[in-house]
């Protein structure tokens, strides 16, 4: 047992975790196959085609921070969307649980269920250490490339932030 922490904490200081480099600004935006709330098929690329997008990832759904996030961008749904800023949520719970967490808050975005974690690796998102879920990013995406990055991403205040980010970009 002993000897198990100390591996996991020898890979967690060597960065064996992920420690992925990030993307970088310029870079394809990615599009993975990926399944929404509802267990469809979501093309990110035909969301991408609809104007600025942005993709965030959190931990896990329905919880304080993740909840503070999703309805702080909820709240500014409408004002993003009149900037033309389309919103995707990601996460690696799975759809009932995205599903319930959309139908909780009246998220107006969809949520992609990354149960086997495909569309962060896609993304260079890296798993918080031992416990295996998304950490907290947020990217845009402008006429198909990453346009903003941010690794520490906000759980009060996630609107402004992004749509500080996107009036930047023009």
């Amino acid at each position: 047992m002993k000897r198990a922490i100390l591996t996991l904490l020898a890979m967690t200081f060597f960065g064996l975790f992920g420690n992925a480099a990030p993307l970088e600004v310029g870079s394809p935006a990615p599009t993975p196959a990926a399944i929404d709330q509802d267990g469809k098929p979501l093309d990110l690329a035909a969301i991408y085609a609809k104007g600025v997008t942005l993709v965030y990832f959190y931990p896990k759904a329905d919880t304080p921070g993740c909840t503070k996030q999703a309805c702080s961008l909820r709240d500014s749904y409408a004002s993003l969307g009149g900037a033309s800023i389309q919103v995707v949520g990601v996460s690696k719970d799975t759809v009932e649980a995205q599903k319930k967490f959309q139908e909780k808050y009246n998220l107006p975005f969809p949520l992609i269920a990354d149960h086997d974690g495909k569309v962060a690796e896609a993304f260079h998102v890296d798993l918080i250490p031992v416990v295996g879920i998304t950490q907290r990013q947020s990217f845009l995406v402008k006429d198909g490339k990453i346009a903003w990055v941010n690794p520490k991403a906000k759980t009060e205040g996630a609107a402004d932030e992004v749509r500080q980010a996107a009036a930047a970009l023009k």
